[in-house]
């Protein structure tokens, strides 16, 4: 058995004269390995059976002492893979799953030394010379009639494939030098590989630029589990997910408001990048610079122009990065000050500086914290308002059983930018309006929003989410038009969930604002929602407002007038993919098992366990019963973020604070990120299963959306993108280059790709981002299951394409 060159095995003495006899017949042996390799067509080594039952008992042993408490690496099935969908350039092989699988598999490792083989074949016993090459070339005969040819699963790096160029014939000896037992990998494989495939990266990863070093710090500690295997089988393979008992948001959507229709376009990969020359520029939307069809709306009475137009086709072009562009400042700094190069755009301090929004100072924007309905900080804001709820004998506490916000009209967003240090996520939004950048200023600071407006059409989150929610002079007309936008937020709003309503009205006696503060009062109480607190802030010099959504149906009985409505039995709360506002309320739900008849459990107990509505009888999404499933996809996704992600990447995670899973399930790849100091955009697919309501009974948020449009985010957002069997859904259904073109749009410079899906996707997805310099930093792939990932660069393109559309 060949030990890896930093393993020792002790207490085996021979004479000089028959170690020099037996290192001439281990010579042999290996050179009739070598024949046989190259008869093999350059598959991976089978494990050598060496019949020395002594030296084995004595190996096993003495490397289980020495590795004793090293945990396993890699979860993976062996399989076949097709030559043209793989990297050869080094094999390293994956250990099992903690399930007893029966398979096993082998691992090539560098730079193992031939006399560590003599010291493996002088411990043999009392064999005879003859005897040991005898039954070497006994075994390898065996091994190629019995076993069928096995390639596990191929890591690449850059490095590595410049390697493999140089020198392809060096990696044949040295994989020769890396024979082992069957039975003796079968017992030291977990902490054995370990070692090895750190030697291996180690050595493969030498030569790494500086600049690497810098965001690639954990690639020495080796590959980690990509692909699952056995009993895990079932989660890898999400090409198979279902719907089980959820509905999807295309079908919720389509049942309320008609057909939808989807761009079924597909172009061909292999082309040119160009770059979009639009009036946005730099900060462009697709889907909200769509001017052309701005300019042809009837009306923009109810914000329709700041709603979603998206074009027929998404742009296939790339943004150009502002002038003077410099990689973002690190959490938790950039709350407090971002590059003003980033977002050039002074405007918003010079008409919100004095309300302590933004000001410009030298090379930087700096956010002092406040807004204006809390000029002097918003953390004193939103300690006075929990201290006013605690007054009135209300059991509230930021973080606790308040843990998921929806912040309308949130300017820079620092009122949520200050509850993360209450534990509380916050989902800000705003329009694109002429308060220029705000949603893009949040997101530079690294707090989560997105750019959307309560026009005409539902907000894309499902009903019964929020916690609370938070309007601060938010400049929603709530009160007009029967209340339409505020029965929209009671749709999202929790049965037993706070509004928190700061605004003029509240506190002044203008004319004006008395006539709102008596039309709220109204309409809050047709709506049986309860005014629990009112007080003032002296510091602030603002008032405050806490309304209270009931957690009952006994109010909406005892109203002598039905207005405003209850919503018809057939209506969804939860469809809300273009669909149009609705005047109406939806009843509380009241069985045990309903969703919605019971507060969540407090924060953080929440997060892993499944929501009390989830039950056996309901098939999940990988066809188990819904409980089992969310556990698997729990422990899946822990897993592959502890073993691989977090170590095996090569990814600084300290200097990432934007992500977004672009294809959430049940959101266990952000729940597996909860200790790091970064935020997940949770997107559900519009024709997936509708699981969003799950991730928010978690403890965190997400969104609906369609991958055949674009994002409703600012260019730029994002400094961490995955993708889990994306890329190969959309390629049947809409625009590839589209989606691909969309990724460059959303993630910064020196942000990460990581994508998990079929090998033919995974291959033409490499060749595209190549075609836009982006540095591949791995490729893997096993069984057909491929995994990359790719960090963006500054390259951009230097033609130019017109979009029509988009020009003023």
């Amino acid at each position: 058995m060949a030990l890896g060159k930093y393993t020792r095995v002790e207490g085996r003495k021979s004479s000089s004269g028959y170690c020099s006899t037996v290192t001439l017949v281990a010579f042999v042996a290996l050179c009739l390995v070598g024949v046989w390799m190259l008869a093999s067509s350059s598959n991976p080594i089978q494990n050598v059976d060496l019949p020395a039952e002594k030296q084995k008992d004595d190996v096993k042993q003495e490397v289980k002492d020495l590795n004793e408490g090293n945990t396993k690496q890699f979860e993976d099935n062996s399989g076949d893979l097709p030559e043209d969908a793989t990297k050869r350039d080094n094999n390293i092989n994956m250990s099992q799953d903690e399930n007893n699988t029966p398979e096993k598999t082998n691992e090539n490792v560098t730079e193992e030394k031939q006399d560590e083989k003599t010291n493996e074949s002088s411990g043999q016993g009392g064999k005879s010379d003859q005897q040991i090459k005898a039954e070497t070339e006994n075994e390898v005969k065996k091994k190629e009639e019995v076993e069928p040819k096995k390639e596990d699963g191929d890591l690449t790096t850059p490095v590595q494939q410049k390697d493999s160029e140089e020198g392809s014939g060096e990696n044949k000896s040295e994989s020769e030098n890396n024979e082992r037992t069957e039975e003796n990998s079968t017992e030291i494989k977990e902490d054995k590989e370990k070692s090895q495939t750190e030697e291996s990266v180690e050595q493969t990863q030498s030569d790494e630029s500086s600049k690497d070093k810098e965001d690639g710090k954990s690639k020495d500690q080796g590959s980690k589990e990509l692909l699952p295997s056995g009993a895990q089988a079932e989660i890898l393979n999400e090409t198979t997910t279902q719907a089980g008992s959820f509905s999807t948001q295309a079908t919720e959507s389509k049942n309320e408001k008609g057909v939808l229709k989807s761009s079924e376009s597909n172009q061909e990969a292999g082309f040119s990048w160009k770059l979009c020359n639009t009036t946005a520029g730099p900060d462009f939307i697709p889907c909200l610079d769509n001017l052309d069809a701005i300019r042809h709306l009837r009306t923009t009475k109810h914000y329709e122009h700041r709603e979603r137009h998206c074009p027929e086709e998404p742009p296939t072009c790339l943004v150009p990065l502002p002038d003077g562009y410099r990689r973002p400042i690190e959490w938790p700094k950039s709350r407090e000050k971002v590059w003003y190069n980033n977002v050039p755009h002074p405007k918003l301090a010079e008409v919100k500086g004095h309300q302590n929004w933004v000001k410009v100072s030298g090379e930087y924007l700096t956010f002092p914290g406040g807004g204006t309905q809390f000029k002097h900080g918003a953390l004193h804001y939103i300690e006075f308002i929990e201290t006013i709820l605690q007054k009135q004998g209300i059991d509230f506490t930021w973080g606790k059983s308040s843990r998921v916000v929806l912040d309308v009209g949130c300017g820079v967003a620092s009122f949520g930018g200050f509850l993360f240090e209450k534990d509380v996520l916050t989902m800000s939004f705003a329009p694109k309006d002429e308060h220029e950048a705000q949603v893009q200023f949040a997101l530079e600071r690294g707090i989560p929003a997105i750019s959307a407006v309560m026009g005409t059409k539902r907000i894309p989150f499902p009903g019964m989410v929020f916690d609370v929610v938070h309007c601060a002079r938010c400049r929603v007309p709530w009160h007009i038009e029967g209340g339409k936008l505020l029965l929209e937020l009671n749709r999202v709003l929790r049965p037993g969930g706070l509004f928190i309503w700061s605004a003029t009205p509240v506190y002044q006696k203008q004319d004006e604002d008395v006539g709102i503060w008596k039309a709220m009062s109204q309409l809050t109480k047709s709506m049986c929602w309860e005014l629990i607190a009112k007080d003032k802030d002296r510091v602030n010099g603002v008032g405050v407002a806490v309304y209270r959504k009931p957690s009952s149906n006994e109010c909406y009985e005892r109203r002598s007038k039905s207005e405003p409505p209850m919503c018809q039995q057939s209506d969804d709360r939860s469809a809300a993919w273009n669909v149009p506002l609705q005047s109406c309320m939806h009843k509380i739900p009241l069985g045990d098992s309903e969703r919605g008849s019971h507060w969540p459990e407090q924060w953080s107990t929440r997060l892993e366990k499944p929501p009390y509505w989830l039950t056996s009888s309901q098939i999940g999404v990988y066809g188990k019963a819904a409980p089992e499933d969310f556990k698997a996809d729990h422990e899946h996704w822990k897993r592959v973020v502890s073993q691989s992600y977090l170590n095996g990447m090569g990814i600084s995670w300290s200097t990432v604070r934007n992500v977004m899973d672009m294809r959430a399930i049940y959101g266990g790849f952000a729940a597996a990120l909860r200790d790091l100091n970064i935020w997940v955009m949770n997107v559900v697919s519009i024709d997936s299963a509708d699981t969003l309501p799950i991730i928010y009974d978690r403890g965190l948020f997400g969104i609906y959306h369609d991958w055949c449009e674009s994002f409703s985010t600012y260019p730029r957002s994002y400094d961490l993108l995955h993708a889990d069997h994306l890329f190969s859904k959309i390629k049947q259904k809409c625009n590839f280059p589209g989606l691909v073109a969309e990724v460059d749009r959303i993630l910064r410079p020196d942000g990460k790709l990581i994508v998990r899906d079929n090998v033919e996707v995974i291959s033409e997805l490499e060749g595209m981002l190549r075609a836009m310099q982006w540095e591949i930093r791995m490729t893997y792939s096993k069984d057909k299951e491929g995994l990359l990932c790719a960090q963006k660069t500054i390259w951009r393109p230097k033609e130019a394409e017109i979009l029509t559309y988009a020009i003023a």
